[in-house]
């Protein structure tokens, strides 16, 4: 399979026509080799418009959600930013090549260790990993973005009141049949509030499991 055409594909027939127009998104798309993110058996399929699952049966997004959101987050070469839910890697290594740095965490250590692996093979060293629950929030810190690789019922106060004065997340909300993603920006003591898109997505596997139980607002 000639992965390079692959990726050239997909930027020009899946991630343009879905307005994701940032010239410095679609460079990094271009140069991500999303066929290391995933298994042998779905090699075939690294670059299909669809979710793609993970051994801990959580799912790899299709890869013009995950472009539209990052678009979502206006990322400058000095921001730092926090990705909840780990997963495969491949929204941690387009959100490491826009940002300055990025602090990734998921609750799978196995699974964040695999995602460091092939990070680190591709030589992007301006991540940290954290194998926490990241909707619990992170102590004492702040970020200019936040980035939620999967959807919630509701938005976790806790990691709003962690952006900084001007800081951007983006986060997939609500149920089927649809799903909304929205772009929270904090102004002073207060959160702005714009969909994106509609969309459906899959749940943030352990991490959205974990909030639920411990805010019992939500049970499956």
């Amino acid at each position: 399979m000639d992965f390079q055409k692959a990726r050239y594909n997909m930027v020009e027939q899946q991630i343009r026509p879905w307005d994701v127009l940032d010239f410095d998104i679609l460079d990094a798309l271009d140069e991500i080799p999303r066929e290391l993110f995933v298994s042998q058996a779905q090699l075939g399929y690294a670059y299909a418009d669809l979710a793609l699952p993970l051994p801990n049966g959580g799912k790899m997004l299709e890869p013009k959600v995950v472009a539209r959101m990052v678009q979502g987050l206006t990322l400058q070469k000095n921001d730092r930013v926090l990705e909840v839910g780990t997963g495969s890697g491949y929204a941690t290594a387009l959100l490491a090549k826009l940002a300055g740095e990025v602090l990734t965490c998921d609750v799978d250590s196995t699974q964040l260790a695999a995602a460091k692996s092939v990070l680190d093979g591709l030589q992007i060293m301006n991540v940290r990993y954290e194998a926490i629950d990241g909707l619990q929030g992170v102590a004492d810190a702040t970020f200019d973005a936040i980035y939620i690789g999967g959807s919630l019922p509701e938005v976790p106060e806790i990691l709003k009141n962690q952006l900084v004065d001007g800081g951007r997340m983006v986060v997939v909300v609500g149920s089927e049949p649809v799903q909304h993603c929205i772009q929270i920006t904090r102004t002073g003591s207060e959160f702005l509030q714009k969909t994106l898109f509609d969309t459906l997505i899959a749940p943030l596997q352990a991490d959205s499991a974990n909030w639920l139980k411990a805010t019992g607002k939500f049970t499956f």
